[in-house]
């Protein structure tokens, strides 16, 4: 995908070739939070996202495990930092698995592929292997975070989207887009549709980790922060519509 210095997407007959999903695991529960895990809710994601794979968009996911197991709040149990961490890898295998599930149910093929080994459950993370099944417009969900503890699953994505040679990274988030405050607090605050890994940088403004961030600026990856509790958002994103704040590198930075 190319974008021009205001940002903007030079379009085709698709707005992209390949994109990376990054989805938390409090995405797949329920918006009460009634339930850990929602088929009705990874149902919606992925019917939202099967029509674009049909068009010939190729599509991978990497899943975070926070609405099972977050390392660093097990941690203040009294569970060991990189026990706890490793348990929230687990998470989001679990997760993984729930998401290829359903895209199967609809008759879209997936793999899930970990960077934790788990034989006869889902494969090991293999770069090669990956693009051949993103090739085959089969749906690849990377699960198991990096592999390693101490290590968030928004590094996992910037690495994986990087890796896959993917177009856009797209963060589903729980509000709309990137503020200059927070939009949870009462006061103004100002939606960015557009805005540059430069700006946001000076501005501190909260995209995702800040390792994450800067690998997708060093590696000239666009991002794209939106609403995946908004109907027809993940649907609108793929679709190229400007949905949500896209963070770009300007020319020259």
């Amino acid at each position: 995908m190319k974008l021009n210095k205001q940002g903007e997407v030079s379009k085709g007959k698709l707005p992209f070739r390949r994109v990376l999903l990054k989805l938390s695991g409090e995405a797949l529960q329920e918006e009460s939070g009634a339930s850990f895990l929602s088929a009705k809710t990874i149902e919606r994601i992925v019917l939202e996202i099967i029509p674009s794979i049909t068009a010939g968009l190729q599509v991978a996911i990497v899943v975070g495990g926070g609405n099972l197991f977050r390392g660093a709040t097990l941690s203040q149990t009294g569970i060991g930092r990189i026990s706890a961490d490793q348990m929230g890898m687990l998470g989001t295998i679990i997760n993984a698995m729930a998401l290829r599930d359903i895209f199967e149910k609809h008759g879209q093929v997936a793999r899930v592929m970990s960077s934790i080994p788990m034989s006869g459950m889902v494969d090991h993370y293999d770069r090669r292997k990956a693009l051949h099944h993103l090739n085959a417009h089969r749906v690849v969900i990377f699960a198991g975070g990096t592999g390693n503890p101490l290590v968030t699953t928004d590094s996992a994505a910037s690495l994986r989207a990087i890796e896959v040679e993917a177009d856009l990274l797209a963060k589903a988030s729980n509000v709309d887009g990137i503020y200059d405050s927070d939009p949870r607090l009462p006061g103004e605050h100002y939606r960015y549709e557009r805005v540059s890994y430069k700006e946001a940088v000076a501005r501190e403004l909260k995209v995702m980790d800040l390792g994450a961030f800067c690998q997708c600026r060093d590696h000239n990856l666009p991002i794209r922060v939106f609403n995946v509790n908004e109907p027809g958002a993940i649907a609108r994103l793929l679709n190229g519509e400007e949905e949500g704040t896209l963070v770009f590198n300007e020319e020259g930075e």
